[in-house]
């Protein structure tokens, strides 16, 4: 058993080495990508394309963080927070309504959307309610 744990342990700590590498090249790259629209003629001016591209980057840093935090969590304590996977679940939503083109998706994929919306709104207010009830 605690081979087992070694392994474990070792597993998740290369996790959180790769996932700090891949949030400090994706956070050094979406600076690049800032730097690379503004100095690009028009200068200081970006079309909707490049911000929502942008937007969508910065999501997905802001998502990459909030999985370190997951695993640095289960690494200390040996449990996954679910606020937490629902917080990264709401960013990642987020992301795809913030870069989705309306043109181009099916009025089936929205609907399909709204309800994972509707789902995981639902579900972080019924886990902050237990924790209020909890706290009392």
């Amino acid at each position: 058993m605690k081979y087992l744990e070694k392994i474990e342990r070792l597993l998740v700590l290369s996790l959180l080495v790769m996932m700090v590498s891949i949030v400090i090249l994706s956070t050094v790259e979406l600076g690049w990508i800032i730097i690379k629209d503004i100095i690009t003629p028009p200068m200081f001016l970006l079309d909707i394309n490049e911000l929502l591209d942008i937007f969508g980057m910065f999501l997905l840093v802001l998502i990459g963080i909030e999985l370190l935090e997951t695993v640095k969590m289960y690494l200390s304590s040996k449990t996954v927070h679910v606020e937490v996977v629902f917080t990264v679940a709401m960013i990642a939503i987020a992301r795809k309504v913030i870069i989705l083109d309306i043109k181009e998706v099916s009025s089936l994929t929205l609907i399909g959307i709204g309800v994972i919306i509707l789902a995981l709104s639902t579900g972080y207010f019924l886990l902050e309610k237990r924790r209020g009830t909890q706290s009392a």
